[in-house]
Formats: C-alpha cells, structure tokens, sequence
C-alpha cells in the first residue's frame, strides 16, 4: 500500500529547516504552491546547496541561533542524505508579499522564511513538518510533480 503526494524539490538547507519546522514561509517567484492549499506537500531533497548565505545571517541574527545551534540543525537536515524524498509538510494560503510591506512585517516574515529579499513573491505558509520514517529515493523535478510513498514510511 502507498499514497500518491504532490512532492517539490527543495536545496539544502531549507529542505531540512523546513522538516524541523524553523522555514514556515515558503517563497517563490510566482504561486507555484497555491493550488495545494490544505493539502500535504512531499519535501523531497536536492542534490545541491542554495547558493548564497543570507539564511545563516537570519539564523544567526534575527532568530538569535548560536554556531553549535545552526551546526545541529545542519546536520539534522543531513540525516537522509542528498536526492531523496524526506518528509512531509501540511501547505496553508499562498498571497503575495507587497513591494514594500511595514518592516516589521517585512522582519517577521524573512524569519518565517529563514531568506531575505520577500518583496514581490508568493509566499505560502508551511506547518505540521514530519520526516519520513527512512530516505525515499528519488529524481528531483522542477516545479511540483506526484510521488508515490509507501505506507511503512510514512510518520
């Protein structure tokens, strides 16, 4: 028995903040994840890295993680390794962030998104983040494509 779920691709480190519930704001250029409201979303993890450093800045700054803590949760998201479906996410209301939201707002939502830079994308709120019971190997795809889980690994 298995269960076919929407799955995308996410670059290290975010597959792994978001499985340990620190990203809870999704950011994308255009509303890629609005149709899958209140449904489950398959975090499957990329083989290469985000390029840029700005999420340690956010978590090291504006989320007040020390180095041991930003260490520990790298290597949380590192349990199952590189190109494998790794957990799941329950995927909230998608809206789009203005040009130029109040800064605390503004503030709020880069630590939600653990990224920089929010104005004028499709933000989508993440919640209830699970890891699979073991790594689902799998191709990575761009944009959202369906994957099928096999019962035994689901949380």
């Amino acid at each position: 028995m298995s269960v076919q779920v929407a799955c995308l691709s996410f670059r290290q480190p975010y597959a792994g903040l978001v499985l340990d519930g620190v990203k809870t704001v999704e950011s994308r250029w255009r509303p890629l994840l609005a149709p899958l409201e209140s449904r489950t979303l398959a975090v499957h993890v990329a083989q290469r890295d985000w390029e840029g450093e700005e999420w340690r800045a956010v978590l090291s700054d504006a989320l007040g993680m020390n180095r041991p803590q930003i260490e520990a949760l790298l290597e949380s998201a590192e349990r199952f390794g590189r190109g494998v479906v790794a957990g799941l996410v329950d995927v909230g209301g998608t809206w789009l962030c203005p040009a130029s939201p109040p800064e605390e707002e503004l503030r709020q939502l880069e630590r939600s998104a653990v990224l920089i830079g929010l104005e004028g994308k499709h933000l989508t709120r993440l919640t209830n983040p699970r890891w699979l019971q073991a790594p689902l190997p799998a191709r990575g795809c761009r944009d959202v494509w369906t994957v099928e889980i096999p019962a035994h690994l689901l949380p």
